[in-house]
């Protein structure tokens, strides 16, 4: 009995081409064909730890510069505010110095002896509000017997004199202030000249 033919099998190899006749064709298939489940997940896990870390770096620089940021805006804030009481101060400073100068000459024009008592009682309110002054940081010119400077001294009047040094402050006329280094007023004052360089300022 005749034994029945088997039909061949029509292998067709992947890459689309018919395998030759006794040819061992094999297609090897890497990890990303193979759909290993471990080493996409691992893959995956390290992508994304890269990214958290470099959203953590970012929002840490962000925060180091907000933070930075907040202590320049609030270092500026101090200095505006303490710039504006200090301003506040001078205002009030500027209004007051001329009570000092009308105490003073009320002590200049009263100095017979009758007046003792009332020269006292000036005097007391005129030191009282000198120290209310002085606390907030007023400071007087010391005019008397020094050189003279311009950034500190106004000179209305000049005298000639051999004794003196050339520029020397013989007189004061209305005192100066300085308020934290700057000054509020200048003082007023006679200064003296030599003759020689009175002559040669006229001749020239």
């Amino acid at each position: 009995m005749a034994k029945p033919k088997h039909e061949e099998e029509n292998v067709v190899p992947i890459d689309g081409r018919p395998a030759e006749q006794g040819s061992d064709s094999t297609y090897v298939l890497d990890d990303s064909e193979t759909g290993d489940p471990q080493a996409a997940g691992e893959s995956s896990l390290t992508a994304e730890i890269q990214k958290l870390k470099a959203e953590k770096e970012e929002l840490l620089q962000t925060m180091v510069r907000r933070q930075a940021d907040f202590e320049n805006f609030r270092k500026r804030t101090e200095r505006d505010r303490s710039e504006e009481s200090r301003r506040g101060v001078e205002r009030m400073v500027l209004d007051l110095i001329p009570v000092l100068d009308a105490f003073d000459r009320a002590l200049q024009a009263h100095d017979d002896p009758a007046y003792e008592e009332y020269r006292k009682g000036i005097t007391l309110i005129r030191k009282q509000l000198w120290d209310a002054i002085a606390r907030h940081g007023v400071q007087p010119i010391d005019a008397a017997g020094k050189m003279f400077d311009p950034h500190m001294h106004q000179a209305i009047e000049r005298v000639e004199s051999e004794e003196n040094p050339d520029g020397l402050i013989v007189a004061v006329f209305q005192d100066g202030y300085i308020f934290h280094g700057r000054v509020l007023r200048p003082a007023i004052v006679r200064v003296s000249v030599h003759p020689e360089r009175s002559e040669n300022s006229t001749t020239n």
